[in-house]
């Protein structure tokens, strides 16, 4: 077992345990043990919140982390382009459509006798909306013939959308756009035990998608005429690539929120650590080094003694891009993985 592995291992079961035991409340490692094997505890609040709320709320950040990390390293590899993460064939921006349309159209629905708002209602708001963005891309992915064509219409979707969004806030009472603004910060706290249920095996199939992506995204790496020389199926392998990021891309974003810089940096860290583009080395290292990232900016927006959670997007923002400026300067180059 080589060295990177060792210590991404040791640092996935660290970061882990950090993310169960800190918190408003700090709980102790023998508390934990107690916890999990059963015995009694000196005070039984510990086990409702490790229980009801921790272990979901690390659980997700597994689930998040690598299926964002996953999803950006696709997107870099398929468009070959660096700058390229989990949203930009604009799945996010049909996400936040589905939840705006929910938070802001609460007042319409309740016309028809329906009644939004709860976390479910935004989850299933989110999904739709993704669903129907994936959708409209996969249609037009039928239309054109190279990547960067692609790659710009996911993101006129992402502006128009995010237009669409603009003008349901504006008319939208202030209650309504707070509510808004905060699904926007990201969360790892809102999801449920029920709500894992569901949120597990979608990443699952998409984990189990990867696997199938292996050999397609590093001919890719060589260019679209050497694949097509290969005898790759371009056609299949386009919509294997696309089908695969919007499932974990997705589902992340319609149970978390939004949730910035994982997607981006994390396949750019991963080359860097393991100085390689081989796929088959980078797909479980990313999933692993975005789940650890994730969970340790989760940790530090939730730092013991803080009564509130800070937005997770500000923290990963702030820590993340000093980390991804510094790995580039010592690089020199990051365009040469590509």
């Amino acid at each position: 077992m080589n060295k990177p592995l060792v210590i991404l291992i040791l640092a996935f079961v660290a970061a882990f345990l950090l993310d169960v035991i800190f918190g408003s409340v700090l709980i102790p490692l023998e508390g934990l043990w107690n916890i999990l094997i059963g015995e009694p505890v000196a005070h039984p609040a510990w086990e409702r919140i490790v229980v009801n709320y921790r272990l979901p709320r690390a659980v997700t950040g597994v689930l998040a982390g690598s299926g964002l990390g996953l999803s950006g390293l696709y997107m870099q590899t398929f468009f070959r382009n660096p700058l390229a993460g989990p949203y930009v064939l604009g799945i996010s921006a049909g996400a936040s459509l589905g939840v705006a349309l929910v938070v802001f159209g609460e007042s319409l629905w309740l016309i028809f006798g329906i009644q939004f708002m709860s976390g479910l209602s935004m989850a299933v708001g989110a999904i739709i909306g993704s669903f129907l963005v994936f959708a409209v891309v996969l249609f037009f992915s039928t239309k054109v013939r190279d990547n960067t064509s692609l790659l710009i219409i996911g993101l006129m979707f992402s502006s128009a959308t995010s237009a669409i969004v603009s003008i349901l806030q504006f008319f939208s009472n202030p209650e309504d756009v707070q509510s808004y603004l905060i699904w926007t910060f990201g969360d790892l706290g809102s999801v449920t035990l029920s709500e894992l249920q569901v949120l597990f095996p979608l990443i699952a199939m998409g984990w189990l998608g990867s696997i199938f992506l292996i050999k397609p995204l590093n001919i890719f790496l060589l260019g679209n005429q050497y694949a097509k020389n290969a005898g790759l199926n371009m056609t299949l392998a386009k919509y294997a690539v696309i089908s695969v990021t919007a499932l974990l891309s997705g589902t992340v974003t319609a149970y978390c929120g939004p949730i910035a810089f994982i997607g981006l940096a994390t396949p750019h860290i991963a080359r860097m650590i393991l100085d390689t583009s081989d796929h088959r080395l980078l797909i479980p290292f990313v999933g692993f080094l975005g789940a650890i990232i994730l969970m340790l900016c989760d940790v530090i927006s939730r730092m013991p003694g803080l009564s509130h959670s800070l937005p997770l997007n500000a923290i990963t923002s702030i820590l993340g891009g000093p980390l991804v400026i510094w790995l580039i300067v010592k690089r020199g180059n990051i365009s040469n993985s590509f």
